[in-house]
């Protein structure tokens, strides 16, 4: 993004809503210089490339070989049982047919021809068994050191700046994953283009942890750290369960597990214990935090069984949870559970969550940054639209403030104890869906969660000044005038009816809306991160700027236009907005 727009006067989004005066500061978005560039032969590029490169080793139980991939749909005889397999979860019917008998020869014959993809996604089509043996030749053994880094991935999208010799910025390249990286990456290493990484990007391990690098000096190390950090499972014995006794205990130790999945009895409980933490603490205690906050203690233990390793729960309350469960499989971030008679529990891996709240810990969390209400619900009916693009501001004076029109409006919080847990208490004149009493149930840096009877709602923490790509969006926002180019639902495009309309996107979070008549509509608005970049805009119910009242994502934006989408919660375009900087 940095790369589409040059040059703005950018002010500080919120610096005028609790300071008596302020100053302009103005920032120039400029081109990387040449030291920002990739280099062909750096160790960076290198490893950019052996993270890209494809992993062969998920589908070993089949072609035995981790430097390449049998390309999907593939027919296999496995014990005689011919199976075709069309996903990777498919991979599960062959160990299960494997696993059925404990002293029979397990055999596996492919159905030829079938196409191999190489690691650097080069595909070759081979029409026997013979040629498949003289492909694996150029692999590594099971488990041994090999060129592919499988401990770290890149998250995409990504994009990259390519230049010309002059370092001049000609285009910009999205990268949607490992294949396009890496082939990309090829192009850089042979000299073909010049490119910069437009920072910042995310990085996730192999447990599922995530880390943001900002520049090349950080990407570099942090790819380089990781490189060994994890167990490649580099051999042929798919889900072989590759951990030990002790392992497992330390893993289980490292941080806060969220119940993602539970059945008893042939019973699914999920909707009951969705979202429970449990902590796995030294001295065989485990602390399990229920939704609504509430702390149970039990005791754990493992052994080893015939079965493989198993966990022993114990609570006094929690009887489903009280039961020897076995390890059924273990992947980055996730851990599942089984015992006889169809039980079943999945853990999910979150070392952000701190299951002893404390009342400082939630003071602290609200004061830092400001708070989008992502969800609220009160009584069952959502309410969550009359707060599109009015953060909340949370001081450590007991003041909460929210932002109206590009006015701040103020109330009072207070964090107190309750039955074991903490109510936050809100109050403010005009505002009866937030003035209640919310039960703290879930926390962690970036997200609240608050309950109370039929109500329920969802925080986000939102820090728009350590955000490069919203201070790029917000610069240019209120750069200029604006004017809607497109507004089309569906097959339907109503342009027409905002042809005579201005729109001023001002510093204050207030966006007013101006016809040829000098009449003025008022409104908010907000850029923010959520899986993606949003823009929030919120307007008075007047005809027609109120149907655009919407959380619509960006696809793409210049120093002079934004192009805005809204999907339907099955992910297709419901309708779509282009506004155009006005030329006076």
């Amino acid at each position: 993004m940095k790369a589409q727009i040059r040059t703005f006067v950018l002010l500080p989004f919120f610096a005028l809503l609790f300071f008596t005066s302020c100053q302009d500061e103005v920032t120039e978005v400029t081109p990387p210089t040449e030291a920002e560039a990739l280099t062909a032969d750096s160790e960076l590029t290198a490893n950019m490339s052996a993270t890209a490169k494809m992993d062969g080793s998920k589908d070993n139980i089949i072609d035995n070989a981790s430097c390449l991939s049998v390309q999907l749909p593939v027919t296999v005889v496995a014990n005689g049982l011919e199976i075709t397999i069309d996903s990777t979860e498919d991979y599960k019917v062959i160990e299960t047919i494997f696993n059925e008998f404990d002293d029979d020869d397990d055999r596996l014959e492919i159905i030829y021809p079938i196409t191999i993809i190489l690691s650097d996604y080069t595909e070759v089509t081979i029409e026997n068994r013979a040629a498949l043996v003289e492909l694996i030749k150029d692999c590594k053994g099971e488990n041994e050191p090999d060129d592919d880094i499988e401990c770290i991935d890149f998250q995409y999208p990504m994009s990259f700046s390519v230049f010309n010799t002059q370092f001049q910025i000609i285009d910009n390249v999205t990268i949607e994953n490992d294949r396009q990286l890496f082939l990309f990456i090829k192009r850089v290493r042979n000299r073909e283009v010049v490119a910069s990484i437009n920072f910042p990007i995310t990085m996730e391990y192999s447990d599922g942890s995530t880390i943001v690098v900002h520049n090349n000096l950080e990407l570099h190390s942090t790819i380089k750290d990781a490189k060994d950090l994890c167990d490649e499972d580099d051999d042929n014995d798919y889900h072989d369960d590759d951990f030990t006794q002790d392992g497992l205990e330390e893993l289980l130790k490292t941080c806060s597990w969220v119940v993602y999945e539970v059945n008893r009895n042939q019973n699914s409980l999920t909707d009951i214990y969705l979202e429970y933490v449990m902590v796995f603490k030294e001295d065989g205690v485990v602390k399990v935090r229920k939704r609504g906050g509430d702390i149970l203690t039990g005791t754990w233990g493992t052994r080893v069984t015939d079965q493989g390793v198993a966990i022993k729960l114990e609570f006094d309350s929690l009887v489903d949870f009280s039961l020897e469960w076995y390890v059924y499989e273990i992947e980055p971030g996730r851990i599942k559970l089984f015992a006889d008679g169809s039980n079943k529990i999945i853990l999910k891996k979150n070392c952000d969550i701190v299951v002893e709240i404390t009342k400082e810990r939630i003071e602290n969390y609200l004061q830092e940054c400001f708070w989008r209400v992502e969800r609220l619900y009160v009584d069952g009916v959502e309410n969550t639209k009359d707060y599109i693009g009015t953060p909340l501001k949370f001081l450590s004076n007991n003041e909460v403030r929210i932002r109206i029109n590009g006015e701040f409006v103020s109330g009072t919080y207070e964090v107190l104890p309750r039955n074991g847990g903490f109510i936050l208490q809100i109050t403010f004149d005009g505002r009866t869906d937030l003035k209640l009493e919310w039960f703290v149930t879930f926390l962690e840096p970036g997200l609240m969660k608050l309950e109370n009877a039929n109500n329920r709602m969802v925080l986000e923490r939102h820090c728009p000044d350590v955000d490069n790509d919203l201070t790029v969006i917000d610069a240019a926002l209120i750069a200029g005038r604006w004017e809607v180019a497109k507004y089309q639902v569906g097959d339907l495009d109503k342009t027409v009816g905002y042809s005579m309309h201005t729109i001023d996107f001002l510093i204050s979070g207030r966006v007013k809306v101006t016809d040829s008549n000098s009449g003025i509509i008022n409104g908010s608005w907000l850029s923010y991160r959520h899986e993606g970049l949003y823009l929030g805009m919120l307007f008075e119910n007047i005809a027609p700027f109120n149907v655009l009242s919407h959380r619509w994502k960006i696809t793409s934006i210049t120093s002079g236009r934004i192009e805005l989408k809204n999907f339907s919660s099955t992910g297709t375009v419901e309708s779509v907005l282009v506004l155009e900087k006005k030329i006076w």
